[in-house]
């Protein structure tokens, strides 16, 4: 059997790294545009290329999209939106991250971007039946103390169940991320997990820094770990999760090419890779496309597929609440552990 993404679409996954501002449905941002008596803007504009300059050159196509998202009635629909076409793909948890810091152009204050978007996301999953979680972003190339205040933003909004983690993203290739330790200790002092983009610009000394500084206990890409032998055994032996975005990867040139990626190595070295989007729209991808390229690039089958799944499962930042119906008795329905057999009838179906 060929695991086509059409075949793949109705598995049940998991989405850890899924930046909510670079998933705007064209359409949508082009509504929005002129709603707004602005110019829509182009395809070009908010879909990178295969392959950008660097990273700096990818983030340039999610700046256009921000530009529409500065008012809550924009916000909401993408929020909503965003949830359906994970709805669509198969997707039964997803982790959306955004940085609230950068939709408040117009006024608005980082806790009603917060509250609209945690609003909006809520009622598609309850509409769609997506268990989503939210991951807030402080931002590399912003002063620490707006960091600061993202954490303690997600600290106070935590207890609303929606708010789960903190992410330190933007632009690693030119701004560290040690000044921001201040941040990630306001976070984990106040229960909320910590991930951190890392290895994606830079090599392994980024991701080291991560660890070290930021008390990460996941890695948002992480895919320049393979320079150093002993930090991947590291890694491996404490079970900490690369959140791995392979199209996105080679995009941003993170990766050469897609058969230069190390998904593949890294997951048969035992560490627990994922596979994500990163977006929808600055990368046009799906998670059931993610899957149909590693198939087509490396032969993964449902093996691979059940093992990612695994990672995901148990490294997501929200454990299983016990809410009908159970996100863990969904997933083991169709991944059991090592046994592909019901997965592969759930695909033929």
């Amino acid at each position: 059997m060929t695991l086509t993404e059409t075949r793949l679409r109705p598995l049940p996954k998991l989405e850890l790294h899924l930046h909510l501002d670079g998933c705007a449905r064209p359409a949508t941002l082009r509504e929005l545009a002129v709603e707004r008596g602005l110019p829509p803007p182009s395809d070009a504009e908010v879909i990178a290329p295969p392959q950008c300059d660097d990273l700096r050159d990818y983030i340039l196509r999610i700046d256009r999209a921000l530009d529409l998202l500065q008012d809550a009635p924009a916000l909401a629909r993408v929020s909503r939106e965003v949830v359906e076409d994970l709805a669509d793909d198969g997707v039964v948890y997803a982790e959306i991250r955004f940085a609230p810091q950068l939709h408040t152009r117009l006024g608005l204050s980082m806790q009603a971007v917060l509250d609209t978007v945690a609003e909006a996301v809520a009622e598609a999953s309850a509409a769609t039946g997506v268990e989503t979680r939210l991951i807030l972003c402080a931002l590399r190339h912003q002063p620490v103390e707006v960091g600061e205040a993202v954490a303690e933003l997600g600290v106070a909004n935590r207890p609303r169940g929606q708010v789960a983690a903190l992410d330190l993203a933007g632009d690693e290739g030119r701004f560290e991320g040690a000044p921001f330790a201040r941040a990630f200790d306001l976070a984990r002092r106040g229960g909320l997990r910590r991930t951190v983009h890392a290895g994606e610009a830079r090599g392994p000394t980024s991701i080291r820094e991560a660890l070290d500084s930021l008390g990460a206990e996941r890695i948002g890409h992480g895919v320049r770990i393979v320079g150093d032998a002993a930090l991947m055994d590291e890694v491996r032996r404490r079970g900490l999760a690369l959140e791995t975005c392979p199209t996105s990867n080679v995009q941003t040139r993170a990766v050469r090419t897609l058969a230069d990626h190390p998904a593949d190595a890294l997951l048969r070295a035992g560490l627990r890779v994922t596979v994500n989007c990163d977006g929808h729209t600055a990368t046009p991808t799906s998670l059931s496309r993610e899957w149909a390229r590693l198939t087509g690039q490396f032969g993964w089958n449902l093996t691979e597929f059940a093992a990612v799944t695994r990672h995901a499962r148990r490294t997501r930042v929200h454990r299983c609440g016990h809410a009908p119906p159970c996100l863990e008795q969904r997933v083991a329905d169709a991944w059991p552990q090592g046994d592909s057999l019901r997965a592969v009838s759930a695909c033929r179906g």
